[in-house]
């Protein structure tokens, strides 16, 4: 297993442990506000739309994990879509009345989208992922 596929598969269980997390927390709520909304681990507001999309994050990162390409797709796309949330939250909190996505979750998303990016967009097929 390559370094962007170790790397798409350690983010996939990261993003189906933060789905549960966040069903935990909020169970079926769709508040938006991010004063409002539930708190998974107390720190993140999160709704039901928001778990689903970690979840879908977490089922594509493991499934990724299973090629170089389609993990190095995994970590570009993702990296890019999450460094992207860092600055819609300054500019929508409330990602248009959907998604709570302000307050902890900024500085989170940026801690996310920087290595995915950075692996995804770094990382260089070897002789042996593509003997794979």
């Amino acid at each position: 297993m390559t370094t962007v596929q170790r790397v798409a598969q350690i983010f996939g269980v990261g993003f189906l442990l933060a789905a549960v997390a966040g069903f935990l927390a909020s169970g079926g709520s769709m508040e938006s506000s991010v004063q409002h909304a539930p708190r998974a681990l107390g720190l993140f507001p999160v709704n039901l739309l928001h778990n689903l999309i970690h979840l879908a994050f977490g089922i594509w990162g493991l499934a990724a994990s299973r090629s170089w390409g389609a993990a190095k797709q995994y970590c570009q796309i993702s990296g890019v879509a999450y460094l992207g949330l860092v600055v819609l939250a300054f500019l929508s909190p409330t990602t248009f009345g959907l998604v709570p996505i302000g307050g902890n979750d900024i500085w989170l998303h940026a801690l996310l989208g920087l290595p995915l990016a950075y692996f995804g967009f770094t990382d260089r097929e070897t002789l042996s992922a593509r003997t794979a």
